[in-house]
């Protein structure tokens, strides 16, 4: 079975999308379910988690219809206005909806080092254990300090950390200071971790299976195959790999795990941490 814990959808618009600049030019189309049904027809995917890409509480209702209609999308992770004063009305709204498996915000896009120390987010997220929901954790390497205290504050919230973090991957040096946060953050058993958006993160003009194979290592280290999850961070990913290149980059990386740790990485995981059907 094969669960691919973190992928986006979107109509795209220029507006709403403004982070997919013309850089990101093959992003800048429909990424929406009869696209995702051929990911999943030609890599023998299961199942997804379709995850928010922009904060817009109108954009987690459309992910929950779309999810509604498409069986292939077996969770979503949305956005709610954690610190502001409407999160109960939204909470009320969205949070009962079966499909509703978690809340993210872009803390990495926040100017401050310690916004997850914000009082008024911190407490939005204290309801989160009360709606049974993951809160997701998006943030760079600099912000790791900053989760590891949000984390310490919230153990009865289950955390999925996003990406590793997101560590600056070049052949020449390695992120020793990313290394050392995400190590500690690993030692908070309330925390599982995606293996995911790690290639458009690599410095290098390419990449190959051994620029990734020292993070991994580190992840497996850390999280170990009770706590990693497989995720493809689809479309996003297309910045620098096909989908199918990645999938089987993991297999190869996870190829020395026994069959029961494999099925835990690929579907046991997220179908834990998410509450999936």
């Amino acid at each position: 079975m094969l669960i691919d814990a973190h992928h986006h959808l979107w109509q795209f618009d220029p507006v709403q999308y403004d982070w997919i600049d013309d850089a990101k030019a093959i992003l800048q189309r429909d990424f929406l379910a009869p696209q995702l049904r051929e990911i999943a027809a030609e890599n023998s995917v299961d199942g997804f988690l379709s995850v928010q890409a922009r904060q817009s509480v109108r954009e987690t209702r459309d992910l929950l219809a779309i999810a509604d209609r498409e069986p292939l999308i077996r969770g979503v992770v949305g956005w709610l206005p954690l610190a502001d004063s409407g999160f109960s009305e939204a909470s009320d709204e969205l949070t009962d909806h079966p499909k509703l498996v978690g809340v993210r915000h872009v803390v990495q896009d926040e100017p401050d080092d310690r916004f997850l120390d914000v009082a008024n987010f911190n407490r939005g997220v204290a309801t989160l254990a009360g709606c049974d929901l993951v809160y997701e954790i998006l943030v760079y390497p600099h912000q790791l300090p900053a989760a590891i205290d949000f984390a310490d504050r919230h153990r009865d919230v289950r955390m999925v950390l996003d990406h590793i973090a997101k560590p600056v991957i070049s052949r020449k040096r390695f992120d020793e200071a990313w290394k050392q946060n995400f190590t500690e953050l690993a030692r908070r058993d309330n925390v599982t971790c995606k293996f995911s958006g790690i290639t458009t993160e690599v410095r290098d003009p390419s990449w190959n299976i051994e620029t990734i194979r020292p993070y991994w290592n580190v992840a497996m280290d850390t999280f170990g195959p009770t706590r990693l999850m497989f995720g493809s961070d689809w479309p996003v990913c297309l910045l620098a790999t096909e989908y199918s290149r990645w999938l089987a980059t993991v297999r190869e990386l996870a190829s020395s795990l026994s069959e029961p740790e494999q099925a835990a990485v690929f579907a046991g995981n997220a179908i834990r941490e998410y509450r999936l059907a």
